[in-house]
């Protein structure tokens, strides 16, 4: 017997959150107001005994000239994906109400883990010749039932979007990610498994005066500052600034220590800067920025560091350094990225990705035309 979803209240949606572990920071009402190019909905599955058993965020994009949605529950929805009867009772049930909404495709992120690549692992893979992307390098460890999710998810209809672009990334949200795990650790262990170069930049940030703070909303101008120097730098299109101040004002009205903000001075210079993300026990390192001045004195160990430890003494049981790219070859851009976060000594995870459901095939297979040409 299938569940019935329907809208709920921003209230039920995130107490139904709270009561977990942890759920995706885009899974949240709040972030919902951060994109107001879209219109959200907080949507509730409930059970036969009329319990709230599910929620998720979905965000609708119009089509322009048309009352149509494009539906995205980014790194969701939150509810129980190894159910046995996960298709019929908590998918379908979904899709006709999002439907009804006018909705002509279905975009989900399931928060299941697939694989995961110890840092060894990780580094061997780089140091292989023959091993082009991390998919190519033998896994750590398996989700067995990840496999059999995906395989009912396009039994079902699901169409899985392959990470796009020669990196590795896709268009909506990473499938790889490098987590540290904290879950049963003291900060002295997760400090033992950083590499030696890890450490001593550490020391050497300290010994060069580095000073790591938490800054509030009216340091964000700071911290843009050093993220379009960034932005440039890395070849990627900045966020505006009243992204960033939308991003605080929501998430911290929601939860008052939702978003944090990090910045590393020397000799009154900010060389760093980055923003936290938590919800429940799961931490994420969001947004990061710097300058390519005084390199030497190692402005992001010493603020990754900090973030790690006051993630810690929050009781997070892992914190998230977000998306990796695929590509292991010396040519990508991104290769230095993923050895930075390598060195920390965690682990790459695999997720299942992005999977769509054309309601509409032909409005569908349009938008994909469309992004395609983008």
């Amino acid at each position: 017997m299938s569940v019935r979803v329907q809208s709920i209240s921003r209230a039920e949606h995130l107490a139904f959150v709270a009561a977990r572990p942890s759920a995706s920071h885009m899974q949240i009402p709040s972030w919902g107001d951060v994109k107001p190019d879209w219109r959200a909905e907080s949507l509730g599955w409930f059970d036969e005994e009329g319990r709230l058993a599910g929620v998720g965020l979905v965000l609708l994009r119009p089509l322009p000239k048309l009352k149509k949605y494009l539906a995205y529950l980014p790194e969701g929805p939150v509810l129980d994906w190894h159910a046995p009867d996960l298709v019929e009772r908590w998918l379908t049930p979904m899709l006709a109400h999002l439907k009804a909404r006018g909705a002509f495709s279905v975009k989900m992120g399931p928060p299941v883990v697939v694989r995961r690549w110890s840092a060894d692992a990780v580094k061997a893979a780089i140091a292989d010749p023959g091993a082009r992307r991390l998919r190519d390098a033998e896994a750590s460890a398996y989700e067995p039932r990840a496999f059999d999710i995906a395989d009912r998810l396009r039994r079902a209809g699901w169409e899985q979007t392959e990470p796009g672009g020669e990196d590795g990334f896709a268009a909506g949200q990473p499938r790889y990610v490098f987590q540290i795990p904290f879950a049963g650790r003291t900060l002295e262990e997760v400090h033992g498994c950083l590499n030696q170069q890890w450490r001593r930049n550490i020391k050497k940030a300290e010994k060069a005066g580095v000073k790591v703070v938490r800054g509030g909303y009216e340091d964000l101008a700071a911290f843009y500052t050093l993220y379009t120097e960034t932005a440039e730098r890395d070849r990627f299109l900045p966020r505006p600034l009243p992204y960033f101040q939308r991003m605080w004002n929501a998430l911290n009205d929601e939860h008052p220590d939702r978003m944090r903000l990090y910045l590393a001075h020397h000799d009154g210079e900010v060389l760093a800067a980055a923003t936290m993300l938590t919800v429940g026990e799961h931490v994420w390192y969001s947004y990061g920025a710097s300058t390519g001045r005084k390199r030497e004195v190692q402005p992001n160990n010493a603020m990754q560091w900090r973030m790690m430890a006051d993630a810690h003494e929050l009781g997070a049981a892992v914190y998230d350094l977000r998306g990796i790219t695929d590509t292991l070859e010396e040519s990508n851009h991104l290769l230095g990225l993923l050895r930075f976060k390598v060195g920390t000594g965690g682990e790459a995870v695999e997720y299942l990705g992005e999977w769509d459901f054309p309601l509409n095939k032909l409005l569908h297979r349009a938008l994909d035309l469309y992004m395609a040409r983008r």
